[in-house]
């Protein structure tokens, strides 16, 4: 049980991504190529089915997927989706990650404005990284990784 690598975008832009383990060989991947692939597939997932992301089965790992639309400032009309993902192993209990991924979602609201998020760079919310390092705890860890940290 760990979880990969955790990440939240904005439509297609990637707000905070944080790798703890690769899921791939691909080590280069742009986050914003991420960010557009799963924005597309939110946005067909919604479109065909009415449904959003819940989670995407790979042969090695999973894709688990919290989205929210939230509207900014001023205009309530103008509505974005945040979603905040999480690359995880096949073992890994996907409802515990959802609940975690909610959990990552509203303190990230709280602590961000909406003129923060469709206004600043992607540095910007690396600070957040240690809150979501807090809410995951072990759950980031591989198993032979926590006993390490245990003795």
């Amino acid at each position: 049980m760990a979880i990969f690598e955790v990440g939240i975008n904005i439509g297609n832009r990637n707000l905070l991504d944080i790798q703890y383990y690769s899921a791939s060989n691909n080590q280069g991947l742009d986050s914003n190529l991420r960010a557009g692939f799963l924005s597309a597939l939110e946005s067909f997932t919604t479109e065909v089915f009415g449904d959003n992301i819940n989670v995407v089965s790979l042969a090695s790992f999973k894709l688990v997927c919290h989205s929210q639309t939230i509207s900014f400032g001023d205009e309530p009309d103008k509505k974005d989706l945040l979603l905040c993902y999480a690359i995880i192993e096949k073992d890994t209990d996907v409802d515990i990650v959802n609940e975690h991924l909610k959990i990552i979602t509203e303190h990230f609201l709280n602590r961000f404005s909406s003129y923060d998020i469709l206004t600043k760079k992607k540095k910007y919310f690396r600070k957040f990284e240690e809150r979501v390092n807090d809410i995951l705890g072990d759950l980031r860890l591989k198993i032979q990784d926590r006993f390490r940290a245990i003795f």
